[in-house]
């Protein structure tokens, strides 16, 4: 039983989140009603620990992103070919949505408690969680347009009775911050009385009322359902934009950050121990205040890597990305960073606001668009335009620049960013597209026109294992060269998510950073050449030996200097 010490913790963060909304007998209520949620699941006596270490690693995936005619549960699929292939390298699937949904590759959910029948059923989310860990999306801030929620929304019935955000026309949206470029806010009549509802992403995607406890209480039981069923990391969808004030920015706003506490504290009554998420496409300070005072978010995605890793591969100039790492404050135990390159979403250019400069970015989107990229757009106060994300793989963004217009060294900059990323202080992610230098996907980009679809690509089973076979195709390459950079940090100490993390000044032409395991025994240099010409360094670490973890021979370490080909990556470990 949840202790009264411990209910009076709940009550005093309801208390935060609701005390202009809610009178203090409501908030007894809602308080009551998450203790007795809590103990329901403990009775079950269900404890799992998780263990987060340089182990840990995530591949991002739809349930789809492998598929089979043959196979009805394409979950079960993808489970097949991840034993074979991935299970080596990774121990956590993120499953993108796999419910029910009507748009926007299942972000616009219309039923959490069930999953598309396409996919599959819960039973094979359970079956894969117990080899593995598994994250999940929970998405929170807004829910499709055709799903039931909605229907009874508008017919006043439970559940959805008051779930969706209305306004009236005098609402100011004047400072309001937009992910989009759409109309904001949809007129309609509900019993011939004109309403607004809010649609912070698009027409489909309609925001939820958190205002209204009953939602809260809503996704604490859909968060406990799928505990149920095995998952325990949680991606906290578009988080930021949950709370709406009147006259604000409608972001990040303090009862959005008490929501993600109590989230928090709730798992941490619970017997299942799991990791909260906060997906924040945002500029780095707005980005890194979800980490709370070590109260809110357990892991934060590490926004600003993706663009700042590409542009220095681009331009040949790590000097944005030293700036940064020099100033990225170093995470407490139990908090993490999560590092990816790519995503199911395009290369947020949000969190690079006050790191590159204007003319800079303008350069950068120019030599994106030469490589294939489209882009998508916000609108800002003044009713203008500016870019959001680029939308292109991670291969074909890397393919060529303005010193490689011929791609000579492509393979060379893919292979050493994701190294710079797996390395880095923090858990690594590594979209599975990825895994085989997915080119955009021109032809579904054709028949759906949705930007994002460039990179979605989903594999025919058959297909990627025959790839994989041959070890000259192109898939194969680039497969065996990221689980290899996997393989070899998993046996590294000081690639524990918390280990230390402090930048080295080696010029613009290089980028190197120090790992330290918690023990302080081992120590590695990651340097990595970011110019298409070859560059000499001196190590001025003073151990007796250096061992090169990406290539047994050290003959080119000689007198504490390195000789570095282009884009060559180097880990450089005491022992």
């Amino acid at each position: 039983m949840l202790s009264q010490i411990d209910q009076k913790k709940i009550k005093l963060k309801l208390k935060s989140i609701y005390k202009h909304h809610l009178s203090e007998i409501e908030i007894i209520k809602c308080g009551k009603e998450i203790a007795e949620i809590i103990n329901r699941f403990n009775k079950k006596k269900i404890k799992k620990k998780k263990i987060v270490s340089e182990k840990t690693s995530i591949v991002i995936c739809y349930g789809d992103s492998v598929f089979s005619s043959s196979q009805k549960h394409l979950i079960k699929n993808f489970q097949s070919f991840f034993q074979k292939k991935l299970s080596k390298y990774f121990n956590t699937v993120h499953f993108l949505p796999f419910y029910p949904s009507s748009s926007d590759s299942g972000f616009a959910v219309k039923d959490h408690y069930k999953i598309d029948s396409r996919l599959g059923n819960w039973s094979d989310i359970s079956k894969f969680s117990k080899k593995n860990d598994v994250m999940a999306d929970i998405v929170i801030n807004h829910s499709s347009a055709r799903g039931l929620w909605f229907k009874n929304f508008l017919k006043e019935k439970k559940p959805g009775k008051d779930y969706f955000l209305k306004v009236d026309s005098k609402f100011d949206v004047s400072k309001v911050i937009r992910p989009r470029d759409h109309q904001l806010l949809k007129k309609i009549d509900i019993f011939k009385k004109p309403e607004y509802l809010w649609r912070t992403f698009s027409p489909d995607q309609l925001d939820l009322n958190f205002k209204n406890s009953a939602v809260l209480l809503r996704f604490i039981k859909i968060m406990i359902n799928l505990i149920n069923h095995g998952v325990t990391i949680f991606r906290l969808d578009a988080i930021a934009y949950l709370w709406k004030e009147n006259g604000t920015k409608c972001i990040n706003l303090k009862e959005t950050h008490e929501i993600i506490k109590l989230l928090r504290m709730i798992c941490g009554f619970l017997n299942v121990e799991s990791v909260i998420v906060t997906e924040t496409n945002l500029p780095e300070k707005e980005n890194i205040s979800y980490f709370g005072n070590s109260d809110e978010a357990n892991w934060i995605y590490n926004f600003s890597l993706p663009p700042l890793l590409i542009y220095s591969f681009l331009f040949e100039d790590s000097s944005y990305l030293n700036n940064w790492n020099k100033k990225l404050p170093q995470t407490k135990k139990g908090n993490s960073y999560l590092n990816f390159i790519a995503s199911h979403d395009g290369i947020g250019m949000r969190p690079i606001e006050g790191i590159i400069n204007e003319n800079n970015k303008n350069k950068f989107f120019k030599r994106l668009k030469k490589n294939g990229s489209k882009f998508s757009y916000r609108k800002v106060q003044n009713k203008s335009k500016k870019v959001y994300e680029s939308n292109i793989t991670v291969f074909d963004a890397l393919k060529k620049t303005d010193n490689d217009a011929k791609g000579k060294f492509c393979l060379e900059r893919f292979i050493s960013a994701h190294s710079i990323m797996i390395s880095f202080e923090g858990v690594p992610a590594v979209y599975f597209n990825s895994l085989f230098g997915t080119s955009n996907d021109e032809a579904k980009y054709i028949i759906t026109g949705n930007n994002r679809d460039l990179n979605r690509y989903r594999w025919n089973h058959k297909n990627i294992t025959e790839k994989l076979r041959d070890i000259k195709s192109k898939q194969s390459i680039f497969y065996k060269n990221i689980t290899n950079l996997l393989e070899i940090r998993r046996k590294q100490k000081a690639f524990h998510p918390n280990g230390l993390r402090s930048n080295m000044n080696m010029g613009p032409k290089i980028f190197g950073f120090k790992r330290q395991s918690l023990d302080k025994k081992q120590t590695i240099l990651c340097i990595t050449n970011l110019s298409s010409k070859a560059q000499s360094q001196k190590i001025n670490y003073k151990f007796l030996k250096w061992k090169n973890l990406l290539n047994y021979k050290s003959d080119h370490i000689f007198n504490q200097k390195i000789r570095l080909e282009p884009f060559q990556t180097v880990w450089l470990s005491n022992k």
